[in-house]
């Protein structure tokens, strides 16, 4: 039998508002993963050229990059 890893809110909100501070400064879009150790986790998608299926499958929430180069 596998055990499942309660919802953590606290852990979400940690990570969605640190996507949220990333992505005010960032051309990329910010995701918050699931993380089986830890709850949550927020990755800047600028980091990794194409993500990984491995982190597309966790992610629960994407904050969309708020800079524009277009003037």
């Amino acid at each position: 039998m596998q055990m499942t890893k309660a919802y953590n809110h606290k852990a979400f909100l940690a990570a969605l508002r640190n996507a949220e501070r990333r992505a005010a400064s960032s051309y990329f879009d910010q995701h918050v993963l699931n993380d089986g150790e830890q709850g949550y986790v927020a990755i800047d998608e600028g980091d990794y050229s194409t993500l990984p299926e491995t982190l597309i499958e966790r992610i629960v929430h994407t904050v969309p990059g708020r800079l524009v180069d277009e003037i």
